[in-house]
């Protein structure tokens, strides 16, 4: 199709019969600039009603903030929870640890003239197997005590932990004592490797198992 259309009118009759010829008439035809198909398909690509991308950048901001705010908080939640993990673990090691140093000094910090009250002291921190056995064998251990007016007095050197968790631990303690009784009336020195086990009941680590090792 041309990009002109010239069109000339008929030649018409004048009035006093002569022939009269108009001049012809050009009229420009618009150019169509841009391809149709490709015209629809952009507006194919635009949904009807949807929202300018300027108008959506702000919306798209605020959800990737609410996303950050939200990773942030999971990960303050996670933290808060480990370290409430680590610090439980921690105070539970120092625990069994006190637990088990006090133990020992009492093993062997025995006197004849207190000798019902350090025994018993032992008997109360002590629990399962370990109490039984104890409290089955403590009347011979207290008629050896005062037979051998014995005056032992015991300081811990250094503890530690060789394994444990929140429940349950396994402590090995250096002990200095100095032991006297009626053979060595000037007191001797004695040093002992005690490996005591301990469990936590109620609140309290008592010992389960104690066993000299050195």
């Amino acid at each position: 199709m041309p990009t002109r259309e010239e069109r000339t009118l008929k030649l018409v009759k004048g009035t006093g019969g002569t022939v009269t010829r108009r001049r012809a008439v050009v009229r420009r035809v618009p150019r169509v600039e841009e391809d149709p198909v490709e015209l629809l398909g952009r507006l194919d690509e635009e949904p009807v009603g949807a929202e300018p991308a300027a108008d959506r950048r702000p919306r798209w901001k605020v959800v990737a903030l609410a996303a950050v705010l939200a990773a942030a908080l999971a990960a303050a939640v996670l933290g808060g929870y480990r370290w409430y993990g680590d610090r439980a673990l921690d105070s539970a090691h120092e625990g069994a640890l006190a637990a088990a140093r006090q133990t020992a000094v009492n093993f062997v910090s025995v006197s004849a003239s207190s000798v019902d009250r350090d025994l018993q002291r032992i008997v109360a921190g002590a629990t399962g197997d370990f109490k039984d056995e104890f409290v089955r064998g403590q009347a011979q251990v207290r008629a050896a005590i005062v037979e051998n007016k014995v005056e032992s007095v015991g300081t811990v050197l250094r503890a530690g932990l060789v394994s444990g968790d929140r429940r349950s631990a396994v402590v090995l303690v250096a002990v200095d004592a100095t032991v006297k009784n009626v053979k060595a009336p000037d007191g001797r020195p004695s040093h002992y490797r005690i490996q005591v086990d301990v469990t936590r009941e109620g609140g309290a680590w008592l010992v389960s198992r104690l066993q000299f090792v050195g």
